[in-house]
């Protein structure tokens, strides 16, 4: 059997065993250390100096504790964008509130404005004002950042802006984790740099980012004993893990260079199949290509070239399905247009790790050419 050829595989720069040497030799290997406040900085420095940055397990644990931070409680209701990941829902459960879906526009494949709108004045008709927006960047495709501010604005409500797969993007030339009243940053191993596992909080003050810090410690208070007056969690990155970390920003340009080069790559293969939709950026908008993700006319199509790719051992995944799509999801309300229903029946992802070699990529576009050839 050919060597398999994953859809977005870790890519290590070298420099990590550099800063974990440094924290086994120093026994820096609790939940805090040189390390952990040194990752802050570089995230820090990379997006925005005028952020703060608090270093967690995961993104799931940092956008649970946006919520926390923006008194999601019992019976509140989060407006989410229903194209997603079931990590960015899966917290306001925790929370006991009640997720609100929302379908995508066509140009990002992102939260539509106007299905946004239309939902936050329908809760309200209810009786219920949501208390947060949360809106993702999918794929690494900024949303339509302006537009949301707007409305979030307009109505006063905070976003908690998911940007899991979209850390090296930009709107306007401004970094993507910077939006949000709250924003979120993932470094799962298949993200565009990894720890492993791992994630952050951004923050628009020390104030705030002390407050997660804080629960994230399992909210232990200020005294000689072990005292606790709050609900705390175990959510701190590690000194180790945040060594990884630290040689991953080494390297996050040149992996999201080498991202944006396979999707040209598979563009430019492709150019001439009308069978094949690539997502563009529209004007301002800058995607790190976390996935190269195409359109087929349809299912039946995308099942067929999916099973062909595995078939040869190359990994390839579906879009999302939709969360209002989800079983335990089922009950949810939702704001729908038809958009991501499509997305996910036609949507493919094609392999798109930065670590990607050339032969890879031309084993990739040959299974999808002998299917178009024998079709």
């Amino acid at each position: 059997m050919n060597e398999k050829i994953w859809l977005s595989s870790p890519h290590m720069s070298g420099n990590e065993q550099f800063y974990i040497k440094e924290a086994f030799d120093s026994n820096w290997v609790a939940p805090l250390g040189p390390n952990v406040n040194g990752f802050e900085t570089d995230i820090q420095k990379y997006l925005d100096n005028n952020i703060e940055v608090a270093a967690l397990s995961s993104g799931t644990a940092a956008l649970h504790l946006a919520l926390i931070l923006l008194g999601v409680e019992k019976d509140d209701e989060v407006l989410c964008q229903s194209k997603t990941f079931s990590a960015s829902a899966n917290p306001i459960v925790y929370q006991g509130a009640t997720p609100i879906f929302v379908d995508s526009e066509s140009d990002t494949w992102n939260i539509c404005p106007e299905q946004l709108e239309y939902a936050i004045k329908d809760r309200i008709s209810r009786g219920k004002k949501p208390k947060a927006i949360i809106a993702v960047h999918l794929y690494g495709m900024p949303y339509k950042v302006n537009k949301i501010r707007e409305i979030a604005n307009r109505f006063e409500i905070p976003i908690i802006e998911d940007s899991a797969e979209a850390f090296g993007s930009s709107f306007n030339n401004i970094k993507c984790g910077t939006f949000g009243d709250l924003s979120i940053l993932s470094f799962n191993g298949n993200k565009i740099i990894t720890t492993s596992g791992g994630g952050a909080l951004v923050a628009k003050s020390k104030e705030v980012k002390d407050k997660a810090v804080f629960l994230s410690t399992q909210a232990r208070d200020n005294a000689p004993h072990y005292q606790h007056s709050e609900i705390g969690y175990n959510y701190r990155m590690s000194n180790i893990v945040a060594g990884i970390g630290r040689g991953q920003m080494t390297v996050l340009d040149s992996h999201v260079s080498k991202r944006r080069n396979n999707y040209e790559f598979y563009k430019d293969v492709f150019k001439n199949c009308e069978e094949i939709v690539f997502l563009e950026e529209p004007d301002g908008f800058f995607s790190n290509r976390w996935l190269t993700c195409i359109l087929l006319p349809n299912y039946k199509m995308r099942e067929e070239i999916r099973l062909t790719l595995e078939k040869d051992n190359i990994e390839s995944r579906p879009l999302w399905k939709p969360m209002h799509s989800q079983p335990v999801f089922k009950d949810a309300p939702s704001y729908l247009n038809g958009v991501s229903d499509d997305l996910f029946e036609r949507g493919l992802c094609l392999p798109s790790g930065s670590n990607l070699t050339e032969p890879q990529l031309e084993r990739v576009v040959s299974a999808i050419n002998d299917y178009f050839a024998t079709c």
